[in-house]
């Protein structure tokens, strides 16, 4: 049996005066370290949050919890305390989509919407869909819902295509499809193109 020297602990940690890493200095960048990892890990742990835009509310809750049959989800931490969005920036988003209470005189989007506002659905693990009012109604009175990422109405597409829900594909990009809720009301849902 080989014996080794015992070393004590301090021996492998770099040479730092233990005054130095306690002094004001040390004690700042220690906590502005723990605060990058913090908020590091906080920003990757949130849910990736999808926006839609309906035409009424009620509506809507009837077709993403009973049609769709969409878990309630809470809203996410990031959105409390005044976290706000505003919808669009100018010129982006089609005045035809909202409804003329969000079209401001210049004819971009000009309402804000306060981050909590609205209904809130799981729609996978860590993905979550945040539904609004502010859609206009479409051609021949149809309720409308609108969203800006194309992979949002992928994943409700797939959703309404399991469960067997009539609809059908109207456009592919931007993608427009329609749907028949439990009234036998048409929903149109598209994708805004930027």
């Amino acid at each position: 049996m080989i014996l080794l020297p015992s070393l004590p602990i301090a021996s492998f940690l770099p040479s730092l005066p233990l005054d130095s890493i306690l002094s004001t200095q040390g004690v700042m960048v220690m906590l502005l370290a723990a605060y990058a990892v913090a908020m590091w890990l906080f920003l990757t742990s949130a849910p990736k949050v999808y926006t839609i835009m309906v035409t009424d509310l009620e509506v809507a809750r009837q077709i993403y919890e009973g049609l769709l049959r969409l878990p309630a989800a809470e809203v996410p931490l990031h959105y409390y305390y005044n976290y706000d969005q505003t919808l669009g920036a100018a010129g982006a988003v089609d005045p035809l989509y909202l409804s003329p209470s969000m079209v401001g005189s210049g004819g971009a989007a000009t309402r804000t919407v306060k981050g909590s506002d609205g209904l809130w659905y799981q729609l996978k693990k860590n993905t979550q869909l945040h539904v609004i009012s502010g859609a206009s109604f479409g051609e021949k009175n149809r309720h409308r819902h609108v969203c800006f990422e194309r992979a949002c109405l992928d994943l409700l597409l797939m959703r309404i295509q399991t469960r067997g829900i009539k609809h059908k594909i109207r456009r592919e990009k931007p993608l427009n499809f329609l749907l028949k809720d439990l009234d036998s009301r048409v929903i149109e849902m598209a994708e805004v193109a930027n």
